[in-house]
Order: structure tokens, then C-alpha cells, then sequence
């Protein structure tokens, strides 16, 4: 498992220590990783865009007879795909989407208008190179009388989002709130985006309804899981609680989604939020596992272990696919306690 360090990654590892069979070999790029204390063996390898990487994954796998990887780290899949021949011939799973749909995934940009050119429904949506295109973006979408948001076409979790909003209180927000808001003034975004250069952005429309979390497993030909999860609390992009929903209509627009872009693999995260009319728009998607994986063990969903089962062609009995509708999940810290000279 790589990015043991991930804030998700003790969780993942509490999904699949539920076969006490299974040996866990966890690699990170940062020598601290907390997960090395929760897995078997840990070895600290090059950052993902080293060109070392994923030769050391692979010969780390080869050496200690790793049967499958599962991937934690966005910047390391598109590496991983180009090395999937590799991994093959060296008879390991690799639970990575192929290069071609991880270019669509990856990209916000490119996966909107892949899935419009599909009939697939987004937000509205604009991609801007210029700080004037952005401004005239911010008109088309509707500001000042409406809210946009942006975000870059290519980012990693909640960096570089932030909503424009007219009536900020910025006082109110200095005192009464923790300094992680994503609201921000049109005057202020356009001072920071005069100062220097900055990545291709795409300026969306600004979905008031409910975010979802939807984990999906995707094996060649077929998605076999889609499961809803409300996000009924976020803390810096991450969810802290929420409750499984059985939603038909979110359901029905990812499986669309996912029959649209061939060559999706392994657990697949999307990112839905409902808009005003109260039907599901996508915000993103993950192709990889998420973070807050490890709720569906409270639901009866133990997602990353079907994953491995299904990439080892071991068998998965159906009641492992049925979740525990309505089911609640709170999330909390808990703490390592690691020995003196350990």
C-alpha cells in the first residue's frame, strides 16, 4: 500500500487487517509516515515524481512476493499505469485505472467536457487561462448575484478551491470561524491572481445542496459497486461524519458516469453535490481509494478488501456487496504511541 502517511491510510489498513491472513507492506515518501507503526514491513521510497518511484515499488514488490498494490497517492497512478506491462510480467496486481482514463479523471477540465460530449449532465462550468477570462467568467456564471466557485483542472483534494461570494463577512469569518474557509471576495481573488502566474482554472457554477461521497469498485467491464454517502460534516475537504444513503438518482448518474470513461479500475471515488433543481452534478473523481473508505466497515462494506479479493480472483460472497442503508459514521482522532528509540 502506498502513502502510508495518508490521512486516510490507518483506516485503510483497519479495512483489510480484517483478513488476518493478509501481510501489508507500506511504503511513503516521508521517513515519519504514521502508517509504518500499523503496517507489516515499511520502506521509505522516492516522492511520486521521482523517476525512481515506481521502479523501487517494483522491485520492492518483487522482492518481498506482493501479489497487489493499492495505490493511496494521486500523483503516483498515472506512473503506475505506464509500468502496468511491468507489473504484469512480474505476476502482480496493480489496482490502477489505465493511463487513458486517469487523463480523463484526473483532469477537471477534460472530465467535464468528456462527459458533456457523452450527454452526461455538469455544472456550468468555464476554464480560464487569464485573469480576464476569469473575470468574465465570474459574469457568465452569474456573480455577483449568484455565488461561483474554482478550482485548478488539476489538484489534489480541497487545494486551490474556493468560493466567490459577494456578502463575506470578513470580520465574522476572522473571529468566529477556524482559518480554513474557502469563501473569498471577487476584489481579493483578482488582487492574488494579478500577483503571479498561476495553473489553468475551471470556474463553475456553485451547487447549494448536499455533497456526496460516492465509493464505487470498478472491475473490467463493470462497475459492481456504487454506495452514497452524505458528507454531513467536512473538516479541510475531509469528511468527519456523514450517513449512507440508498440514492437512486446519484446511483443512476454514476453508473453513467462510469460507463463513460473505459478503463476505470479498482476503487473509484466521485464527488457529486446536488444543484438547485436537487439533481446530482458532479464535482470530481477519485480515481483511487478514498480517504473516508474505511465508513463502510460500519455499514457492513469492507471496500478495499473487495478490491484485493476481486483483483486476486478470490471470492466475494454476496452479502459483501449489500450496505447497511441509513448507517451513521462519526469520525475521530486516535493517537500512536511509539516507544522511545523505536
Amino acid at each position: 500500500m502506498t502513502g502510508a502517511g495518508a490521512p486516510g491510510a490507518a483506516g485503510i489498513i483497519q479495512c483489510l487487517r480484517q483478513d488476518s491472513d493478509m501481510r501489508i507492506l507500506g511504503v511513503d515518501a516521508n521517513a515519519a509516515a504514521s502508517g509504518q507503526w500499523l503496517t507489516d514491513t515499511f520502506y521509505t521510497i522516492p516522492d511520486a515524481e521521482h523517476p525512481d518511484c515506481i521502479p523501487t515499488i517494483l522491485q520492492l514488490a518483487i522482492q518481498n512476493d506482493i501479489q497487489v498494490i493499492l495505490p493511496l497517492v494521486t500523483k503516483e497512478l498515472q506512473h503506475f499505469a505506464h509500468y502496468a506491462d511491468e507489473f504484469k510480467s512480474a505476476g502482480v496486481k496493480l489496482l490502477c485505472s489505465s493511463a487513458q482514463a486517469l487523463g480523463i479523471a484526473n483532469d477537471k477540465a477534460t472530465l467535464y467536457q468528456h462527459l458533456l460530449q457523452h450527454g452526461i449532465s455538469v455544472p456550468s462550468f468555464q476554464v480560464v487561462n487569464s485573469l480576464s477570462q476569469f473575470e468574465v467568467a465570474m459574469q457568465d456564471l452569474g456573480y455577483p448575484h449568484l455565488p461561483v466557485c474554482f478550482k485548478p483542472s488539476v489538484s489534489n483534494g480541497s487545494r486551490g478551491f474556493r468560493i466567490i461570494k459577494e456578502d463575506i463577512d470578513e470580520l465574522d469569518l476572522l473571529f468566529r470561524h477556524k482559518p480554513n474557509q474557502v469563501y473569498i471576495s471577487a476584489e481579493r481573488i483578482v488582487e492574488i491572481l494579478a500577483s503571479g502566474t498561476w495553473p489553468e482554472l475551471l470556474v463553475c457554477e456553485y451547487l447549494p445542496g448536499d455533497e456526496y461521497s460516492i465509493d464505487c469498485i470498478v472491475m473490467p467491464g463493470k462497475a459492481h459497486v456504487i454506495v452514497p454517502r452524505k458528507r454531513t460534516r467536512i473538516t479541510q475537504g475531509i469528511s468527519t461524519a456523514g450517513v449512507f444513503e440508498h440514492h437512486i438518482q446519484i446511483i443512476d448518474y454514476c453508473q453513467q458516469i462510469l460507463d463513460a470513461i473505459p478503463g476505470l479500475y479498482g476503487n473509484i471515488g466521485i464527488q457529486v453535490k446536488m444543484d438547485t433543481e436537487h439533481k446530482p452534478q458532479i464535482l470530481e473523481i477519485n480515481p483511487r481509494v478514498q480517504g473516508t473508505i474505511v465508513a463502510g466497515l460500519g455499514a457492513g462494506m469492507n471496500l478495499p478488501l473487495i478490491s484485493v479479493y476481486a483483483a486476486m480472483g478470490l471470492p466475494v460472497p454476496a452479502s459483501a456487496y449489500q450496505p447497511v442503508w441509513g448507517t451513521q459514521f462519526v469520525r475521530v482522532w486516535k493517537e500512536i504511541f511509539i516507544p522511545p528509540n523505536a
